[in-house]
């Protein structure tokens, strides 16, 4: 009976709870400078809705909220605008959209070469 009553639990809880994917959306506004780690880009917009954020690709530096890093090694992802692309959405730690219409991204970013420029705008 414990057992029934632990998997009806599980079962009705929802997919970040159960540890399952990545990290819903937020309820309120994105933080770009807390998005760090294994970061999965999705192009397809059937699947936006469960994106953790929407982002823009922005192809001046000056205009990006953040400024990423492509790092090879998770481990090496651990500040802000440090990425690891991940191959599989669902080892990712962020998983987000990628918009071609500004207006619609939750911020904008642009890739750097150098590491050191990593990090967020303010």
């Amino acid at each position: 009976m414990l057992s029934f009553l632990l998997s009806l639990v599980l079962l009705l809880a929802p997919p970040a709870a159960r540890g399952v994917g990545a990290a819903p959306h937020p309820l309120g506004t994105v933080e770009p400078c807390k998005i760090f780690g294994s970061v999965y880009l999705e192009y397809d917009p059937h699947r936006a809705n469960a994106c953790f954020a929407v982002v823009y690709i922005e192809p001046e530096k000056a205009f990006a909220d953040v400024l990423i890093f492509n790092e090879t090694n998770k481990l090496f992802a651990d500040k802000a605008g440090l990425w690891c692309p991940s191959e599989n959405r669902e080892f990712a730690d962020y998983v987000l959209y990628v918009t071609t219409d500004r207006s619609r991204a939750d911020f904008a970013i642009h890739y750097t070469t150098v590491r050191s420029f990593a990090g967020c705008r303010q």
